[in-house]
């Protein structure tokens, strides 16, 4: 089944891109109470990482750059992410989770997006 986004000019272009990329990654991937879904969202001034079950429709664990325990950290948007990926992961691990299915959210992985993947590795999430 074909999706279509409408195509925009400028910042909505971007957008839209991401969207239909998000859309092509989704068919493929999806979170099972065995291996959840790390889903990477991403702002201009933000990351927010999240490890979800599609099929009970239940959020396991998340973690943010609006945590109290990384908000106002020093670093750049790299170290903050890479902070995000520890601490997602040590929150996961705490949930019972050990290997996760990594949904970069139609984003190209690289940048923070690696460093969080990274730093969730790092931390002991299987992916």
């Amino acid at each position: 089944m074909a999706y279509g986004v409408k195509i925009a000019k400028g910042d909505a272009y971007k957008r839209a891109a991401i969207k239909r990329r998000h859309i092509r990654v989704r068919k493929r991937i999806s979170g099972t109470p065995e291996r959840p879904r790390l889903v990477v969202t991403r702002s201009n001034r933000h990351m927010v990482a999240q490890v979800i079950d599609d099929i009970a429709g239940h959020t396991l664990a998340s973690a943010s750059t609006l945590d109290s325990s990384i908000r106002g950290g020093e670093g750049d948007k790299s170290a903050l992410a890479k902070q995000v990926g520890a601490l997602v992961a040590e929150r996961a691990k705490a949930a019972g989770v050990e290997a996760v299915v990594f949904d970069r959210g139609g984003n190209q992985y690289a940048g923070r997006i690696a460093a969080l993947a990274d730093a969730a590795r790092e931390a002991g999430l299987k992916f």
